[in-house]
């Protein structure tokens, strides 16, 4: 398999113009807002999508200019492998942020919990359903005792 292609089916309007000062994740920017603009073609997919609290949301990391597979995530001062890590810097830049929906206007629906650049292309939207993801017995690696009330925002660390 030589290429997969997406094409976008939305856009991201949010406060944030460059990765300096974006929330890492979107657990640690609950006091942000955006608008998730579905491009007229995909409105239809939308119906009953008010009925859920919260959203998955996957986007394309559109501003990410390089792929390392080695990562120094801010959580920690061991290098690991990307896919052992929550870096944007991959092969395949895609970000995956599960947001609140606040409201539905039509084709825009306004989410909390934003940790994504102005800009980036939406390329699904799914409901978040808590009994569909494994809860018991679930390891985070490396990761145990370091992101718990992680709030800090991204620079360029590589």
């Amino acid at each position: 398999m030589e290429s997969v292609v997406f094409k976008p089916i939305g856009v991201l309007h949010t406060p944030f113009r460059q990765r300096e000062g974006t929330p890492r994740q979107a657990a640690g920017a609950q006091a942000y807002t955006a608008v998730l603009e579905v491009f007229e073609d995909y409105q239809e997919g939308l119906k009953d999508v008010e009925g859920f609290s919260h959203l998955v949301v996957l986007f394309y990391l559109h501003r990410v200019e390089r792929a390392d597979l080695i990562a120094c995530p801010p959580w920690d001062d061991k290098p690991h492998g990307v896919f052992a890590t929550c870096s944007p810097f991959r092969p395949n830049p895609i970000g995956v942020s599960v947001v609140r929906l606040e409201k539905r206007e039509g084709r825009f629906l306004t989410i909390r919990g934003v940790d994504m650049l102005d800009g980036s292309p939406v390329l699904d939207i799914k409901p978040y359903v808590p009994d569909l993801y494994p809860r018991e017995n679930v390891l985070v690696g490396w990761m145990t005792g370091k992101v718990s009330g992680m709030t800090g925002s991204r620079t360029g660390e590589k």
